[in-house]
């Protein structure tokens, strides 16, 4: 065999097989986390989150964010994926029925990529990034689960509760070190 074809075989079984991903380094913790509706807020108040590094972010610097957050007419949480902003159909999220605690493992597929998801308080989704590049080299995604604690409508400002795998391409969403 080629070497090349050898070691595009050996990429895309890591991206598609998570037990051929290297070990997981980084223990998977619970965050509670504060954004601003996109729409009513002050641009300095972060309406954005970038999964890879946990981090609230504004978007208007031209950033990097997986989702956004806004208020719709009736005071709800709204969910924007990079598509739903029209920025590309990078990121998506997927409402979930089950309790934030249940969720062990993120879909593979599933998530809306090109429209707002609405989340009422106490509701919970899985969300992905866009494509990242791993530092083992192959692109792949990260994922994380989130539960809506609480709106502040007077101040538009949205708590959550959440938790990112930031192992790159594994999918396990419970506490501790994942092992897929």
């Amino acid at each position: 065999m080629r070497p090349i074809l050898a070691l595009g075989l050996a990429l895309t079984a890591a991206c598609g097989d998570p037990f051929a991903l290297p070990r997981a380094n980084f223990a998977n913790v619970v965050d509670t986390v504060s954004l601003y509706a996109l729409s009513g807020t002050p641009v300095a108040t972060p309406s954005g989150y970038h999964l890879q590094f946990r981090d609230a972010v504004r978007i208007d610097q031209g950033g990097t964010f997986d989702f956004a957050i806004d208020l719709d007419t009736a005071g709800r949480p709204v969910l924007l994926s990079t598509g739903a902003l029209k920025l590309g159909r990078s990121s998506g999220v997927q409402l979930t029925t089950l309790p934030f605690d249940s969720i062990g493992l993120a879909p593979d597929r599933g998530f809306q990529l090109d429209s707002a998801v609405t989340v009422d308080v106490g509701g919970r989704a899985i969300v992905h990034s866009r494509a990242a590049t791993c530092s083992f080299g192959i692109p792949a995604v990260y994922y994380a689960k989130l539960q809506i604690l609480e709106v502040d409508t007077a101040a538009r400002r949205i708590d959550f509760q959440i938790l990112v795998d930031t192992n790159c391409g594994y999918r396990g969403l419970e506490p501790g070190l994942p092992s897929r």
